[in-house]
């Protein structure tokens, strides 16, 4: 869908500043938003293809791969060393391809995406594309220790062994976030020619002998992956997005793939599929009555070719190889409503009536927020994600005793992990209000991130309670008095001889708060939580300098 719509003008002066915009086009751009699932409609070839099927001015393409009629196909030989870091691959050919500075641009931005999609920063998958006419087959796939690689990379001017290039690439502006997926493995993926000649190093970076310019007129694409689905997908999509490039439009030749075992697989499948869906099914999901034909229509525009079935209840679908986010028959139905048009659809009462009533939980949270803010303290909300230092290192604790969910890709050091604790980010929004005047009192109730080898994906999230009092002495009398009055509220009375109804207090080490001025929370015969003076080397690491007394507990036993 069309986002919105501005100008070069427009953006530079958003961005820069009107001085800047001086000169810039004025020419309307249009900013379109894709599903992330879409792989054909990533470059401009897929939009411009998808639109005119929408529009019926073009029939949905049919791509086919054919085996070459002069010459033997193109061989990738696999070797079992493979099998030590990235054992899959793939390979095709388009032949006879005709590019300009635009389609160039073009072919390499869509690798670009679909590196940072559905190859997960080509950890997943690694693309090649190599000048055909460069290079000799058969092409071998190896795995070799770095000392022993040895090659010109793209746009360099003298050979370096793969250590060399991860030295050389260590601070370049694009290829160091990916480094490190092989650095440390004792032997490098490598694609090499029958003479020797290096076509590329996955997934870090191409041969300069290889290279494709202006002027390549046949293209050898191979894509390494620890994947097989993903890499199909990939090289399906890039067949199906370029082939209208080729003498012989949206045909792809054949390449062979060897495989340690004497398997031999042909490349790309470019395969085509079909699904039966009811039509009853179809608009009831949906929300509207069409016929059969009108149903076939709607999704044929979609570019998946459809036909009424001789039931005519049914419709047949063609699923072709540029489409592989269609998994399931929810996604044709998915295709039948856009193609019809949301907005076309007739706003309608539901025919069950129900009743909605608050999570019992978010009750129980709304109901604490209200408390503690009537006691004086102020609600924040700080970020889910935070940094490993600030839920270990500031706060005295080892990162490895702690059972947190780290993200795989962070984005910045800031966003490393998913917190298992409300400290610190209150402890980080005391020290963003230092002008603020005394006593700063502070409170949030959110979740935290538990990593659980028993939950079903791994971890699982509890709702939390935390409030802390930052003044010129701690103020522990005013946090121990907001548990108070909590347990009132929750109606947990006081117990002084520890039985299994009541809650108390008990001495507990902690290396984020100060010596014996630390307790547990134990409430029903669990412990709860803990509160106490946080340690000078915690107050000094969060930048404050003035005491704090800090409580936190989990709400959840009391719901």
């Amino acid at each position: 869908m069309v986002r919105d719509q501005t100008t070069e003008k427009q953006m530079i002066t958003n961005e820069q500043g009107a001085e800047q915009s001086a000169g810039a086009s004025e020419d309307i751009v249009y900013r379109i938003e894709i599903p992330a699932n879409r792989y054909d409609l990533l470059c401009l070839e897929g939009l411009v293809l998808g639109l005119l099927v929408f529009q019926g001015k073009l029939s949905p393409p049919r791509y086919k791969a054919v085996t070459p009629e002069k010459g033997s196909v193109q061989k990738l030989i696999v070797t079992p060393a493979t099998k030590l870091i990235r054992p899959y691959a793939v390979a095709a050919v388009l032949r006879n391809i005709t590019f300009n500075q635009d389609s160039y641009k073009s072919f390499i931005d869509l690798q670009d995406k679909l590196h940072q999609n559905i190859c997960r920063k080509r950890s997943l998958v690694a693309i090649g594309t190599h000048d055909l006419d460069t290079v000799v087959g058969p092409f071998t796939y190896d795995a070799k220790p770095p000392s022993d690689i040895k090659f010109q990379a793209l746009n360099q001017d003298k050979e370096y062994t793969a250590t060399e290039l991860m030295d050389l690439y260590s601070t370049h502006a694009q290829l160091k976030q990916y480094l490190h997926i092989i650095k440390d493995s004792p032997v490098y993926p490598i694609i090499y020619d029958k003479n020797g000649v290096v076509l590329s190093m996955p997934p870090i970076i191409n041969g300069n002998h290889s290279r494709i310019t202006l002027n390549t007129r046949n293209v050898f694409i191979e894509c390494t992956a620890l994947d097989l689905t993903k890499a199909k997908i990939v090289l399906d999509t890039l067949i199906c997005m370029f082939s209208q490039y080729c003498i012989d439009k949206y045909t792809a030749e054949c390449c062979e793939v060897l495989l340690p075992d004497g398997t031999v697989t042909r490349y790309p499948e470019l395969a085509y599929r079909e699904e039966v869906v009811n039509i009853q099914k179809t608009n009831t999901y949906i929300g509207i009555s069409e016929p059969a034909d009108k149903i076939a229509k709607l999704l044929t525009k979609m570019c998946l070719k459809s036909e009424v079935a001789n039931s005519e209840d049914q419709v047949i679908v063609e699923v072709p190889p540029s489409r592989h986010d269609v998994i399931h028959a929810c996604d044709i139905y998915e295709d039948v409503a856009v193609s019809y048009g949301y907005n076309n659809i007739k706003k309608t009462i539901p025919k069950t009536a129900t009743i909605g009533a608050q999570f019992p939980l978010n009750k129980l949270s709304d109901q604490l927020r209200e408390q503690i803010a009537q006691a004086g303290f102020t609600e924040v909300l700080t970020f889910s994600l935070c940094s490993r230092d600030d839920i270990a290192t500031k706060l005295g604790r080892n990162i490895n005793d702690i059972p947190a969910v780290h993200i795989s890709n962070p984005k910045t050091l800031e966003f490393q992990v998913a917190r298992t604790t409300l400290v610190p980010g209150l402890l980080k929004t005391l020290a963003a209000n230092k002008k603020m005047p005394l006593p700063m009192k502070l409170f949030e109730v959110s979740d935290v991130v538990i990593r659980d080898e028993t939950a079903e994906v791994g971890a699982r999230n509890e709702r939390r309670g935390c409030a802390l009092n930052c003044n010129r002495t701690p103020g522990f009398e005013i946090i121990h008095g907001l548990l108070d009055r909590l347990m009132q509220l929750l109606e947990i009375p006081r117990s002084s001889n520890k039985d299994m109804t009541g809650y108390y207090l008990q001495a507990v080490d902690d290396p984020a708060y100060f010596p014996q001025r630390c307790a547990e929370v134990v409430a029903n015969g669990q412990v709860i939580g803990i509160m106490g003076v946080l340690h000078p080397d915690v107050i000094m690491k969060f930048e404050l300098t003035h005491p704090v007394a800090c409580l936190e507990i989990n709400i959840e036993p009391f719901v």
